[in-house]
């Protein structure tokens, strides 16, 4: 570990009692109109540019940037960790001291990080896409990228135009009509999503969805946990009336195999797209955990349940009642967006804003070291409120997590 690195590591934990404080991380995206629910002022939506689109995306706890194409800042997408007014990547303290951040069993097995969350806002839903399997990302050098949605209330105070999310596609369908559809991608509206299904997204829920699905995320402000990949196809040509690029279509795909369409049905999972109980098997209802001081406190599973097998990410959303003080302990390292309310973590204050300028070092993001989580966190909501934080976790840290299939 530099000399750096290990002096800023100590300072940060320091200043914020064991905590990692992040600043804001703001992604923009060309093909999309922002929601205004991120709690970003209006005048800053743009603020990178009209050209680079709308921001209608804040990652959290990011060791990966985002894949924007020409033109996107080497740092887009990554988490500053703050100390004072020094900062240094997330991303660069974990490589230089991954086990003081994420504790020695998962950096043995996994290296880093592998997982980030965010917030995605739209005004209207997005494209029908797909997040391609190990198998197909491994051909153009990249990860396959399994996700899952939470939809909190405390962002959703509006549905905006469409808060329906496509999945998959209808029970019976067949790959030759799906390949009509992408041989239909220039001819304006290839209409895939007649052969797809739309689910009502319902505050307080989630979906989990392994990757080789294809699915449109309805206009809800959405919380995702998701591995650390910006892999993606889109398959649907006109969504809400706007042309898609069709180089979004085979976006990561080898070069020979970007007019296959054979190659690109069969990159989906297509017993999982046209799975009949499909809202049975990645619809996440909450899940209470149990404790001995309801009145303090009541914390749920949100997302949960293994993708093919394994504990990928998890979330927790924990809610203080007003003038509780609680002390925590969990089983791994995680990350943290207060969504309500104010208080203290570990004596540091957090709490969640209500309007955030483009730049601004907000107290509504931190990332808790292995050390710190296993210790236990001091939690106290010294508002009138409820004070309510989500905590995301990455793989093999939640021995305890409810298994979804």
């Amino acid at each position: 570990m530099s000399d750096k690195a290990k002096d800023f590591l100590a300072k940060a934990l320091e200043q914020s009692n064991g905590l990692l404080h992040l600043a804001p991380a703001w992604v923009p995206r060309s093909f999309c109109i922002p929601g205004r629910r991120l709690k970003l002022h209006p005048d800053d939506l743009f603020a990178l540019g009209a050209s680079r689109g709308g921001i209608d995306e804040r990652w959290f706890s990011s060791t990966c940037s985002a894949d924007n194409g020409p033109g996107t800042p080497v740092d887009e997408g990554l988490s500053y960790v703050m100390a004072g007014d020094e900062k240094m990547l997330l991303k660069v303290l974990i490589e230089e001291s991954g086990v003081d951040i994420l504790g020695d069993k998962v950096m043995s097995k996994w290296k880093g990080l592998k997982v980030f969350a965010k917030f995605f806002d739209n005004m209207e839903a997005l494209p029908h896409h797909v997040h391609i399997g190990e198998k197909f990302a491994k051909l153009v050098n990249m990860e396959e990228k399994p996700e899952a949605y939470y939809f909190p209330p405390q962002v959703n105070f509006t549905g905006n135009e469409f808060p329906y999310t496509f999945f998959g596609l209808e029970p019976g369908t067949t790959k030759k009509q799906l390949k009509k559809c992408l041989a239909d991608f220039d001819r304006g509206d290839n209409k895939i999503l007649d052969i797809s299904k739309a689910y009502r997204l319902e505050l307080s829920t989630g979906w989990i969805l392994p990757p080789g699905i294809l699915h449109a995320p309805g206009s809800l402000c959405s919380f995702e946990s998701q591995w650390a990949s910006d892999v993606y196809m889109m398959f649907e040509s006109l969504p809400s009336g706007k042309p898609i690029d069709k180089a979004l279509l085979s976006k990561d795909v080898p070069e020979d195999k970007k007019d296959d369409l054979d190659f690109l049905v069969d990159t989906l999972d297509w017993k999982k797209n046209t799975a009949p109980d499909f809202k049975k098997r990645f619809f996440l209802p909450p899940i209470e955990i149990k404790n001995d001081t309801p009145e303090k406190f009541q914390e749920k599973w949100v997302i949960y349940g293994k993708i093919n097998g394994h504990e990928v990410f998890s979330t927790k959303e924990l809610t203080v009642n007003s003038g509780a003080k609680l002390t925590m302990t969990d089983t791994g390292a995680y990350g943290t967006i207060v969504l309500q309310g104010h208080g203290k973590m570990n004596g540091t204050d957090i709490e969640s804003p209500i309007m955030i300028r483009y730049g601004d070092i907000t107290r509504d993001e931190f990332f808790v070291p292995y050390t710190t989580a296993t210790t236990g966190v001091t939690i106290e909501n010294t508002g009138c409120e409820p004070l309510v934080i989500l905590k995301f976790f990455g793989p093999d840290c939640n021995p305890d997590m409810p298994e979804k299939e």
